[in-house]
């Protein structure tokens, strides 16, 4: 499931791909504009930056802008940046494989079924970027 954290950072994504290209916008106009809690969105911002998806400069006139162009932004990607994997279980993960203590792999039945919903899962989300235009988010 989606957290707070994986949605209200869509968002911000968003907000700043509809944003002219090198501008800066401060988490304030953000958080306003997107009705985001300020402070909540100061720590997402963080690590929006630490993946490399968001770029920022401090003091007057700083704020944020994308790293990249919005159509090299997947949301699959902004995603497991903020909540991790998109596998509903870790046996079905590609980025955070852990294997299950409970079952044999190879005759579980329930993770085949989540390899399925993990793929399905992932071709919607990697195939859409930020340039796809999102702005009701």
């Amino acid at each position: 499931m989606l957290t707070k954290k994986g949605k209200y950072g869509l968002k911000a994504m968003v907000h700043l791909a509809e944003a002219t290209q090198d501008d800066l916008i401060s988490v304030g106009e953000i958080a306003k504009a997107r009705n985001i809690p300020r402070k909540f969105l100061d720590n997402i911002l963080t690590d929006l930056r630490v993946a490399g998806f968001v770029q920022s400069r401090k003091g007057k006139g700083g704020g944020f802008c994308l790293a990249k162009p919005a159509d090299q932004i997947t949301i699959g990607n902004i995603i497991r940046s903020l909540d991790g994997p998109l596998a509903p279980l870790p046996c079905a993960s590609k980025t955070g494989y852990k294997a299950c203590e409970d079952c044999i792999e190879e005759d579980c039945k329930i993770r085949r079924m989540m390899l399925e919903v993990r793929e399905a899962i992932a071709s919607v989300l990697d195939k859409r970027t930020l340039a796809d235009g999102y702005s009701d988010l």
